[in-house]
């Protein structure tokens, strides 16, 4: 009821790390956040899941669950059927109660309907997970009203709320692991409905990731181009990076799964990983506006300023510019 976690929870989380930098595989990050939810749901028995009618599109059950249910309320499960805002103000409650870290699910683009119960697990310091999954219009055919634009920049303006939007298994273990230790405010997970691949890692790198942004590729010597991603689309960087270096350009790659936790390193760190002076793209599925801080106004923004359309993922992709060679293009335009 204090809050306080058992001992071994972390150690348990650094093993499946570990576990999934030795065996990488491309995978959605909603699968891996099933994946990471084995491993917590069997570590912290304050861990209360669910979903809004959307168990196993959100993938927030995990092995040994047991459902919440008018017989049986020992559970750690419930279903909450299609109401979001119920949802997340049940979670609240829970929060404040006290002995329970409760997380649920939802398609993002429905955040829409949890949003003042969102709103004030923040304006409460309450340590509520808000598992958003379905991030992008890689949602693909249901369309412009499911394909979520303009949400993740919505979240990121709420005050006290961390957003972590992972690029892989490992990014996605980092991001839970933050929002179990955040005590202090909600986390906000987004993740992707399509597979995305892994990327290569050295021991340091992985132990960035906790500071919300840092260097994935460098280049060799001091980078002329800076490309900024998150989720999705730091594949899509890399590959951009490939092209450009193959043009003779100096390029860094740069993941941010999660800009409130970077912004709050130290100067030094900040500049480190952005040095002052260098042009930037930034690389994004989603509203523009919350990157322009980043890349200045000599720099490029590569986001969606439009609603989305229905079709498969990767036609949607090509058809609003999220490729390689639509990244290079933008970048070498800046040099």
């Amino acid at each position: 009821m204090r809050g306080e976690l058992p001992a071994d929870w972390r150690r348990q989380l650094q093993d499946f790390i570990a576990a999934a930098v030795a065996k990488p595989a491309a995978v959605a990050t909603r699968i891996s956040s099933q994946q990471v939810l084995n491993v917590l749901g069997a570590a912290l028995p304050e861990l209360l899941g669910g979903s809004a009618d959307l168990t196993w599109s959100n993938n927030t059950d995990f092995k040994g669950y047991r459902t919440v249910t008018p017989q049986n309320v020992a559970g750690n499960y419930i279903h909450y059927g299609v109401r979001e805002f119920g949802m997340c103000a049940v979670m609240n409650g829970l929060a404040l109660h006290g002995g329970f870290v409760p997380y649920g699910g939802t398609f993002l683009v429905f955040s829409d309907y949890a949003r003042n119960a969102v709103r004030m697990a923040a304006l409460m310091q309450q340590r509520v997970v808000l598992v958003f999954t379905h991030d992008s219009i890689g949602l693909g055919e249901d369309g412009p009203t499911h394909q979520p634009v303009e949400h993740v920049a919505s979240l990121r303006l709420i005050p006290n709320m961390r957003v972590w939007r992972p690029c892989d298994t490992v990014e996605t273990a980092v991001a839970w692991g933050d929002s179990i230790d955040h005590a202090t405010g909600p986390t906000t997970l987004v993740l992707s409905r399509q597979a995305l691949p892994p990327m290569p890692r050295t021991p340091a790198q992985v132990a960035a990731i906790a500071r919300g942004g840092y260097v994935l590729i460098d280049s060799d010597g001091a980078p002329d181009l800076v490309l900024i991603a998150t989720g999705s689309e730091v594949g899509l960087a890399a590959e951009a990076a490939q092209l450009l270096t193959a043009q003779g350009r100096r390029v860094r790659v740069v993941s941010m799964p999660s800009t409130r936790v970077f912004d709050a390193q130290d100067a030094a760190y900040r500049a480190s990983v952005l040095p002052v002076g260098t042009k930037r793209v930034a690389i994004e599925a989603g509203s523009s506006e919350s990157w322009w801080r980043y890349v200045g106004l000599d720099g490029a923004v590569v986001g969606m300023d439009t609603f989305g359309a229905s079709a498969p993922a990767k036609k949607l992709f090509e058809h609003f510019g999220f490729t390689a060679a639509n990244v290079a293009r933008v970048a070498a335009g800046l040099l």
